[in-house]
């Protein structure tokens, strides 16, 4: 069996002066294009918010003689990767008294981290990604840390080729040939969130078959820190049937840093990646925002997107950080298109959202939410 520790800060204060490093892996930055085809699924369920897009989506149709297609637009996170990286590793120093080491995974792209090398020649920061996977029925995504930096942009071709044509046989190839390497991580992040939202049965099942073909080349099983405990709980239990080991996995989009990182005894990248490859060996630290409510995190998430940031000329408005593709192939961002501030109901709902840059009703809030918690697997 795989020898994982799970900790919780509030608990125990000084775990991490057990270990020498805090490894902070899966958050995202401007780089990570977060597709919006989910919009309408989530959406429709709000009341009120389906009326409102239902009226909008029957006016594009009226007006441009076809369906609205969601999956050709796309937002991104606002923080640059220096600044996303600065966040995590304040965190960790700060919090914990530990040197970090930090692993930014946008969503199909490695820009992050070679920006990172290119503006500090002397960084350490390894080049990672978060791929989607698509699978019959569903997705997936992967957590694929370290890639080496001369064959990075290779394999990011490789990973596009796939996604673009899939073939389950050509998947576990790519995941051999990934696994071969000694210095490359395979994360199987938020195993259990039906993200497609295509059932939770179904979702499961297609979990289980990749696993069965792919598994062995799949080095930890993510608990994330922006999942509810019962989810996390089910996949503590699906890697201990699995004996694979848990790692941690934030999934930070905004400014809150993540809620949970790994804790090592290693200095390097490499040697946290040989600790859990090679030694089986992995600890995960819960940190106090994830004691707090999920849904006042989520909110707060929201509204670091929606907020402007006057210090990122070009995207300082949350409508300059969402974008659409055109017919002709040419991409827009939100602003462009609207030519003004928006839809009136969009104006309501961002102005709502800022009201959460209060102390005083985040206080308020924190408090109305907050409930007993059990963590035990």
């Amino acid at each position: 069996m795989p020898a994982s520790g799970l900790h919780f800060l509030w608990r125990d204060p000084r775990v991490a002066s057990q270990f020498r490093t805090g490894v902070s892996l899966h958050s995202h930055t401007m780089h990570s294009e977060e597709n919006m085809a989910f919009l309408p699924r989530y959406a429709h369920r709000i009341p009120g918010v389906s009326q409102a897009m239902r009226k909008h989506e029957a006016a594009f149709r009226s007006y441009y003689g076809k369906e609205l297609d969601y999956s050709r637009s796309w937002w991104t996170p606002p923080l640059p990767a220096p600044d996303a990286e600065a966040l995590e590793r304040r965190q960790i120093e700060n919090l914990l008294d530990l040197p970090a080491l930090v692993s930014l995974t946008d969503h199909d792209s490695i820009t992050a981290g070679l920006n990172l090398r290119l503006t500090n020649p002397l960084s350490a920061a390894p080049i990672s990604t978060e791929w989607t996977v698509p699978l019959p029925g569903s997705f997936i995504h992967l957590g694929i840390h370290n890639l080496p930096p001369d064959d990075a942009a290779s394999w990011m071709a490789h990973f596009r080729a796939w996604t673009a044509a899939p073939c389950p046989n050509r998947l576990a190839e790519l995941l051999a040939a990934l696994h071969a390497l000694p210095h490359v991580l395979i994360v199987f992040n938020h195993p259990l969130w039906d993200e497609g939202l295509a059932g939770r049965e179904i979702h499961r099942r297609m979990v289980h078959d990749f696993l069965n073909r792919c598994g062995a080349w799949v080095h930890a099983l993510e608990l994330n820190g922006l999942r509810p405990w019962e989810e996390n709980r089910d996949v503590a239990a699906l890697a201990a049937a699995r004996s694979l080991p848990l790692i941690s996995g934030g999934d930070r989009h905004g400014r809150e840093p993540n809620a949970n990182v790994n804790l090592t005894r290693a200095a390097t990248f490499a040697e946290f990646v040989a600790e859990l490859r090679q030694d089986r060996l992995s600890h995960v630290l819960f940190l106090p925002q994830y004691n707090g409510s999920l849904k006042l995190r989520c909110l707060e998430t929201m509204a670091d997107t929606l907020r402007d940031y006057p210090e990122y000329p070009g995207r300082v408005q949350w409508s300059d950080r969402i974008y659409f593709r055109q017919d002709d192939g040419q991409i827009a961002t939100l602003t462009s298109l609207w030519r003004g501030a928006g839809p009136g109901i969009v104006r309501n709902f961002v102005a709502l959202l800022r009201v959460l840059e209060s102390r005083r009703v985040r206080a308020t809030l924190r408090q109305a939410l907050a409930g007993r918690r059990e963590y035990a697997l």
